[in-house]
């Protein structure tokens, strides 16, 4: 064999390689867990878990998601969050949305808020109503207590940006005046659910405690000791595309999410389930 076929045969086989590993990586979930401590919890609270699954895009992980179900089982989760994108704007199948949803809820109590693909598409009064017949707490600027033992949480859910876009008014002013209208004071430990990450500091600058996002899938193709390549509203090389951040007295978690969309593929960067564990301080 000659060196030019050698180098052929080992170029075809590394090619060969990182298709395999690409369509591995989008097709294995993967199950990623963070503690976070506040001495705003209150004490019935600590230990309570909430499972956040994000960026679905009409995405199926065996029949009816059924993988991505028993993964959310095993989690034994106290809350489902559901933070946008739950369908696909490029093709809006509602059912594959509802088909979990109607699972989920069985799993535990569900919340969900709207993504910017959900502000795109004229199904998503049909998705509320059919997320909502199947017991799933819609939030469209809007909290809910959290009550055990006579003692609560606070859950706001803003719907995304996209819903008020006008051209004049950014997305941060948007936020905030939606943050204005729906926090206060003496919300006591507040969770927050939105899908925008890149709007982190008008989170900070409302003191909420924990915020869930997604959006970002990751920053698409992840790189080695570099991170996310690129992500919506955010572009190049994004700041908040994967993991924990904090600021003030605010976490954030962004999560990769699970399916994809304008790009049809990710690399080095697994489908994600999110699961929080709540502590107190000490």
């Amino acid at each position: 064999m000659t060196v030019k076929k050698k180098t052929l045969c080992v170029l075809a086989g590394i090619f060969l390689v990182l298709i395999v590993w690409t369509v591995w990586g989008n097709t294995a979930l993967e199950r990623n867990t963070y503690t976070i401590r506040s001495p705003e919890l209150p004490d019935v609270f600590d230990g309570y878990r909430i499972a956040q699954v994000s960026d679905l895009h009409n995405a199926e992980f065996g029949d009816r998601n059924q993988r991505l179900l028993e993964m959310l089982r095993e989690a034994e989760p106290d809350m489902i969050a559901i933070t946008g994108d739950l369908i696909d704007s490029r093709k809006a199948n509602i059912a594959v949305a509802l088909a979990f949803a109607e699972e989920a809820v069985k799993i535990a109590p569900c919340y969900y808020v709207s993504g910017n693909h959900e502000a795109r598409v004229s199904e998503y009064q049909d998705l509320k109503t059919g997320l909502e017949a199947a017991g799933v707490t819609v939030l469209d600027d809007a909290q809910v207590k959290i009550e055990v033992s006579g003692e609560s949480i606070t859950v706001i859910g803003v719907n995304d940006p996209s819903f008020h876009a006008d051209y004049l008014t950014s997305d941060a002013a948007v936020m905030d005046r939606k943050l204005s209208e729906l926090s206060s004071e003496d919300a006591g430990f507040t969770i927050l659910l939105s899908h925008r990450p890149e709007l982190f500091d008008t989170y900070v600058a409302h003191d909420m405690d924990l915020v869930l996002t997604g959006h970002a899938h990751g920053g698409q193709f992840r790189l080695p000791l570099i991170g996310g390549l690129i992500a919506p509203n955010q572009g190049l090389f994004p700041k908040y595309d994967d993991g924990l951040y904090s600021g003030g007295n605010t976490n954030m978690i962004v999560s990769r999410g699970l399916g994809n969309s304008i790009i049809p593929f990710r690399f080095n960067n697994r489908p994600e389930v999110v699961l929080i564990e709540l502590k107190g301080q000490n």
